[in-house]
């Protein structure tokens, strides 16, 4: 999935249709954390391009 610049995009862990808002990582069980976890999406060549924490630091972006 390509994004634009700036869009935004929810990522859930279970199976579904992907959308241009949501992508769905068809897995058969969670892998987020409920107390504290980090989103890290990469680009094509592994770079990373945002990080997203919650728990402690809920909501804070690096």
């Amino acid at each position: 999935m390509t994004l634009a610049p700036r869009a935004t995009v929810r990522v859930h862990t279970g199976v579904g249709r992907d959308t241009r808002k949501d992508v769905h990582q068809d897995r058969p069980s969670y892998v987020w954390n409920n107390s504290g976890d980090t989103a890290t999406p990469r680009n094509d060549c592994g770079r990373l391009v945002d990080a997203v924490s919650w728990g402690h630091d809920r909501g804070h972006r690096h």
